[in-house]
């Protein structure tokens, strides 16, 4: 089993201090852990793309060359690339030349967006929002496994016979599919034979089961059933105790808090957030062996190949991000993959 961390790069006005980061501390803060993943031994750094003032990064490949050069082993992704307002053919040469400075170490995570703003910025009509997105999808798996492309649709000019370069080392580019729950976009990702992200940031194992019991049935009907993979993503972080976990709860205040009247976001209680970090449900923050028995659940009730946790969500300060991080990889990873080494996929439990 694969294990990684992933930043969305927020930019968040943190509650010890009362100050809002700049993005540029954001930037580098993405940078350091995922150098600090690297370095202790994690498999995945994976950064998020957002275009709206509440997050530091909007170009992915960007970022994650500047860390390609600081790193030397583990996998390079975004978190997602919002394929739905961008080029396939961009998308692909930007991937392959990260790939190229990080010796065949990158992968594409294509998802949608939860976000209007892109759509807005870039002129897509969010009106065919998921015909689009398939669309190009299909052209960039397309892009992945041929050098030379000629392809025709409704959202991009025609390409006749045109080379695609530069290539990716690896042959072809990972792509991902990213979900968020939709069974839609659960059933076209095992439909098109991809390996599957589930941002998994609520509700109970027993929910995002049917969400991967849909992908994996989509995959097996149309003959792709050597190629599912199930990637989870979800909120993370490793206190030194059970209560120390939860003594983070102002910074999942902070970051998931409506900061308009209005508008996006939800307010979470003590209280609910303390429910959710319970066993089967989906929020991974908790001591070492609460986060051994979650993950190891991931993997039997779900058949989760890959866990990525998002580390540095609301403000938490570098300090945190640094030992939750350095927790996952020298005391949760060893004993995770201890434990999964021969095990398989398994029922839900009813209590899940």
């Amino acid at each position: 089993m694969e294990l990684g961390i992933i930043s969305l790069s927020d930019i968040q006005t943190g509650p010890s201090t009362g100050t809002r980061a700049t993005p540029a501390q954001r930037v580098e803060d993405a940078i350091s852990y995922a150098t600090l993943a690297d370095r202790t031994g994690l498999d995945v750094f994976a950064l998020g793309e957002h275009h709206t003032p509440e997050y530091a990064v909007a170009s992915p490949a960007v970022v994650l060359a500047a860390i390609a050069t600081r790193t030397g082993r583990s996998r390079l992704a975004s978190g997602v690339t919002v394929l739905s307002v961008a080029d396939p053919v961009r998308v692909y040469q930007d991937f392959a030349q990260l790939d190229l400075v990080s010796g065949g170490r990158a992968e594409i995570v294509a998802g949608r967006s939860a976000f209007p703003e892109p759509f807005a910025i870039f002129g897509v009509p969010i009106s065919d929002y998921d015909a689009i997105f398939d669309e190009k999808l299909r052209l960039l798996v397309q892009l992945a496994a041929q050098d030379r492309a000629t392809w025709s649709g409704h959202y991009r000019p025609a390409l006749r016979d045109v080379p695609i370069v530069p290539r990716a080392l690896q042959e072809p580019l990972p792509i991902w599919a990213g979900v968020g729950g939709s069974p839609g976009s659960a059933e076209r990702a095992g439909r098109f034979g991809l390996p599957m992200v589930l941002g998994f940031i609520g509700g109970t194992f027993a929910h995002a089961r049917n969400t991967i019991d849909i992908y994996r049935a989509a995959g097996e009907e149309a003959g792709h059933p050597e190629k599912l993979r199930v990637g989870l993503s979800t909120h993370f972080y490793a206190g030194a105790t059970p209560s120390a976990a939860l003594a983070v709860h102002p910074y999942y205040y902070e970051y998931l808090r409506p900061k308009t009247p209005g508008g996006r976001g939800w307010v979470v209680d003590p209280d609910s957030f303390a429910a959710g970090t319970r066993r089967g449900q989906a929020l991974m923050v908790g001591s070492v062996d609460q986060l051994v028995e979650k993950i190891v659940d991931a993997h039997q009730l779900l058949g989760a190949d890959r866990f990525i946790g998002q580390v540095d969500w609301g403000g938490l300060p570098r300090a945190l991000v640094e030992e939750s991080i350095t927790r996952l990889a020298t005391e949760i990873a060893p004993q995770v993959r201890a434990a999964v080494g021969a095990a398989g996929p398994g029922p839900v439990s009813s209590t899940a």
